[in-house]
Protein backbone atom coordinates (compact mmCIF):
# COMPACT_ATOMS: atom_id res chain seq x y z
CA UNK A 1 0.00 0.00 0.00
CA UNK A 2 1.37 3.40 -0.88
CA UNK A 3 0.35 6.34 1.28
CA UNK A 4 0.60 10.34 -1.01
CA UNK A 5 0.77 12.94 1.65
CA UNK A 6 -0.09 16.09 0.59
CA UNK A 7 0.71 19.77 1.89
CA UNK A 8 -2.21 21.38 2.97
CA UNK A 9 -2.68 25.76 2.96
CA UNK A 10 -3.05 24.77 7.08
CA UNK A 11 0.65 24.75 8.29
CA UNK A 12 -0.48 22.16 11.09
CA UNK A 13 -2.42 19.97 8.80
CA UNK A 14 -1.19 17.23 6.15
CA UNK A 15 -3.69 15.01 3.74
CA UNK A 16 -2.60 11.38 3.75
CA UNK A 17 -4.38 9.75 0.53
CA UNK A 18 -4.37 5.85 1.02
CA UNK A 19 -6.03 5.16 -2.22
CA UNK A 20 -8.44 3.62 -1.20
CA UNK A 21 -11.89 4.78 0.22
CA UNK A 22 -11.78 6.32 3.68
CA UNK A 23 -15.08 7.07 4.03
CA UNK A 24 -16.68 6.55 0.74
CA UNK A 25 -19.23 9.20 1.19
CA UNK A 26 -20.10 12.08 3.52
CA UNK A 27 -16.76 13.21 5.45
CA UNK A 28 -16.53 12.90 9.27
CA UNK A 29 -14.75 15.93 11.41
CA UNK A 30 -13.04 14.24 14.28
CA UNK A 31 -11.87 17.05 16.37
CA UNK A 32 -10.39 15.90 19.16
CA UNK A 33 -10.06 12.63 21.27
CA UNK A 34 -13.17 12.84 22.83
CA UNK A 35 -15.42 12.56 19.64
CA UNK A 36 -12.73 9.70 18.12
CA UNK A 37 -15.18 6.95 18.92
CA UNK A 38 -17.28 7.04 15.80
CA UNK A 39 -14.23 5.76 14.04
CA UNK A 40 -11.15 3.12 15.34
CA UNK A 41 -8.47 4.57 12.43
CA UNK A 42 -8.74 8.05 14.43
CA UNK A 43 -9.16 6.47 18.28
CA UNK A 44 -5.46 4.71 16.44
CA UNK A 45 -4.17 8.04 14.97
CA UNK A 46 -5.28 9.58 18.46
CA UNK A 47 -2.88 7.39 20.53
CA UNK A 48 0.01 9.14 18.78
CA UNK A 49 1.39 12.29 21.12
CA UNK A 50 0.72 15.68 19.38
CA UNK A 51 -2.12 14.41 17.08
CA UNK A 52 -5.38 17.43 18.05
CA UNK A 53 -7.70 16.50 14.96
CA UNK A 54 -8.45 14.29 12.07
CA UNK A 55 -10.67 14.71 9.20
CA UNK A 56 -12.13 11.86 7.26
CA UNK A 57 -13.14 12.72 3.43
CA UNK A 58 -14.22 10.30 0.91
CA UNK A 59 -10.75 9.46 0.40
CA UNK A 60 -8.44 10.89 2.06
CA UNK A 61 -7.13 11.55 5.75
CA UNK A 62 -6.34 15.16 7.42
CA UNK A 63 -4.39 14.97 10.70
CA UNK A 64 -3.59 18.16 12.72
CA UNK A 65 -1.05 18.38 14.82
CA UNK A 66 0.01 20.75 17.95
CA UNK A 67 2.43 23.83 16.55
CA UNK A 68 5.29 22.26 18.88
CA UNK A 69 5.43 19.04 16.90
CA UNK A 70 7.80 18.04 14.24
CA UNK A 71 6.08 17.08 10.91
CA UNK A 72 9.65 14.94 10.13
CA UNK A 73 9.06 13.04 12.99
CA UNK A 74 5.20 12.40 13.21
CA UNK A 75 4.76 12.00 9.57
CA UNK A 76 6.33 8.40 9.73
CA UNK A 77 4.22 7.12 12.97
CA UNK A 78 1.20 8.35 11.06
CA UNK A 79 1.91 6.65 7.80
CA UNK A 80 2.51 3.25 10.09
CA UNK A 81 -0.69 3.73 11.54
CA UNK A 82 -3.03 4.31 8.55
CA UNK A 83 -1.14 1.47 6.62
CA UNK A 84 -1.51 -1.21 9.70
CA UNK A 85 -4.67 -0.22 10.25
CA UNK A 86 -5.85 -0.72 6.48
CA UNK A 87 -3.98 -4.16 6.69
CA UNK A 88 -6.26 -5.25 9.77
CA UNK A 89 -8.96 -4.73 7.66
CA UNK A 90 -11.48 -3.21 10.17
CA UNK A 91 -14.00 -1.31 9.38
CA UNK A 92 -13.61 2.82 9.03
CA UNK A 93 -16.63 4.24 10.58
CA UNK A 94 -18.23 2.91 13.67
CA UNK A 95 -21.88 2.24 13.14
CA UNK A 96 -22.73 4.92 15.64
CA UNK A 97 -20.99 7.75 13.48
CA UNK A 98 -23.54 10.13 12.09
CA UNK A 99 -22.15 11.05 9.36
CA UNK A 100 -25.27 12.40 7.60
CA UNK A 101 -25.08 16.15 6.47
CA UNK A 102 -28.13 17.54 5.79
CA UNK A 103 -27.65 19.28 1.85
CA UNK A 104 -31.62 20.22 1.82
CA UNK A 105 -34.57 20.51 4.00
CA UNK A 106 -38.23 21.15 2.90
CA UNK A 107 -38.44 24.17 5.36
CA UNK A 108 -35.58 25.87 3.85
CA UNK A 109 -36.46 28.74 1.50
CA UNK A 110 -35.06 29.92 -1.62
CA UNK A 111 -32.59 31.36 -0.93
CA UNK A 112 -31.31 28.90 1.63
CA UNK A 113 -31.84 26.32 -1.01
CA UNK A 114 -29.38 28.30 -3.74
CA UNK A 115 -26.56 28.66 -0.72
CA UNK A 116 -26.52 25.26 0.22
CA UNK A 117 -26.38 24.08 -3.56
CA UNK A 118 -23.70 26.42 -4.13
CA UNK A 119 -21.79 25.38 -1.45
CA UNK A 120 -22.36 21.15 -1.87
CA UNK A 121 -21.44 22.10 -5.85
CA UNK A 122 -18.81 24.65 -6.19
CA UNK A 123 -17.45 25.03 -2.22
CA UNK A 124 -17.17 21.55 -0.71
CA UNK A 125 -15.18 20.09 -3.86
CA UNK A 126 -12.97 22.80 -4.07
CA UNK A 127 -11.87 22.59 -0.19
CA UNK A 128 -12.04 18.84 -0.18
CA UNK A 129 -8.51 19.23 -2.40
CA UNK A 130 -6.89 20.98 0.60
CA UNK A 131 -8.04 18.20 3.08
CA UNK A 132 -11.04 20.09 4.47
CA UNK A 133 -15.21 20.72 4.33
CA UNK A 134 -17.21 23.62 4.88
CA UNK A 135 -20.74 22.65 6.27
CA UNK A 136 -23.46 25.16 5.60
CA UNK A 137 -25.15 26.13 9.27
CA UNK A 138 -27.74 29.06 8.97
CA UNK A 139 -28.33 31.86 7.06
CA UNK A 140 -30.31 34.58 9.15
CA UNK A 141 -30.47 38.44 7.84
CA UNK A 142 -27.97 38.49 4.78
CA UNK A 143 -25.15 36.41 7.22
CA UNK A 144 -24.14 32.96 6.04
CA UNK A 145 -22.69 30.70 8.99
CA UNK A 146 -20.13 28.13 7.98
CA UNK A 147 -17.94 25.29 9.76
CA UNK A 148 -14.72 24.93 9.06
CA UNK A 149 -13.54 20.95 9.14
CA UNK A 150 -10.19 19.49 8.60
CA UNK A 151 -7.49 21.82 7.07
CA UNK A 152 -9.59 24.58 7.15
CA UNK A 153 -10.22 24.61 10.86
CA UNK A 154 -8.06 26.94 11.93
CA UNK A 155 -5.82 27.43 8.39
CA UNK A 156 -4.14 30.94 8.30
CA UNK A 157 -5.63 31.34 4.87
CA UNK A 158 -9.50 30.71 5.64
CA UNK A 159 -10.46 34.36 6.31
CA UNK A 160 -9.14 35.08 2.62
CA UNK A 161 -11.17 31.92 1.43
CA UNK A 162 -14.18 32.91 3.18
CA UNK A 163 -14.17 36.23 2.52
CA UNK A 164 -12.55 36.65 -0.63
CA UNK A 165 -13.60 33.12 -2.32
CA UNK A 166 -16.56 32.03 -0.65
CA UNK A 167 -18.68 35.19 0.17
CA UNK A 168 -17.96 37.01 -3.23
CA UNK A 169 -19.37 33.70 -4.98
CA UNK A 170 -22.42 33.58 -2.97
CA UNK A 171 -23.12 37.69 -3.23
CA UNK A 172 -22.70 37.31 -6.75
CA UNK A 173 -25.13 34.33 -7.16
CA UNK A 174 -27.61 35.38 -4.31
CA UNK A 175 -28.04 39.17 -3.62
CA UNK A 176 -29.22 38.56 -0.87
CA UNK A 177 -26.21 37.45 1.17
CA UNK A 178 -24.16 40.37 2.58
CA UNK A 179 -21.33 38.32 4.73
CA UNK A 180 -19.87 35.14 5.42
CA UNK A 181 -18.86 33.87 8.80
CA UNK A 182 -17.11 30.79 10.24
CA UNK A 183 -18.60 29.42 13.42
Amino acid sequence: MFIQVELTPNPLTLKFIPGEYVTGSEPVNIPSKETAYKSPLAEELFKIQDVEGIFLGYDFITVTKNEAADWNILKAEILTTIMDFYVSGKAILNDKANTTIEVSSENDTDIVKQIKEIIETRVRPAVAQDGGDIIFVEYEDGIVRLELHGACSGCPSSTITLKSGIENMLKYYVPEVVAVEAV
